[in-house]
């Protein structure tokens, strides 16, 4: 499954996205369809499908942890910004790599559409 996802293939450099940072764990690239002005996916290296099958609580708090330096670095912690997993077919999920969305430079609505 891994072979085929579209994130482990952005994580290989097989499709080039535009990425803000990165470590040995995590990745983040600005989305290809912004739902805000700061819209950034925060990734492991490691393919994990879904919030549900994470099992390293290590990971987990890499992820957030690189969430908060993502919006620091984009300018956006100052004034807010929000941090989503949508997990499974009703959450909204797309894409079944694990993904953080990092979305701010304006104010967002609660709740959500």
């Amino acid at each position: 499954m891994a072979d085929a996802c579209l994130f482990c293939r952005i994580v290989s450099g097989e499709i080039p996205a535009k990425i803000v940072r990165q470590d040995d764990r995590a990745i983040a690239f600005r989305d290809i369809s912004p739902q805000a002005p700061t819209h950034v996916l925060v990734i492991p290296r490691r393919h994990v499908a879904t919030l549900g099958e994470a099992t390293d609580t290590g990971e987990l708090g890499h992820l957030l942890r690189m969430a908060a330096e993502v919006a620091e670095q984009e300018g956006v912690a100052t004034t807010g910004y929000r941090t989503v997993i949508n997990t499974n077919g009703d959450g909204g999920q797309t894409v079944f790599h694990l993904h953080l969305h990092v979305l701010g430079g304006r104010a967002l609505a609660w709740p959500p559409g």
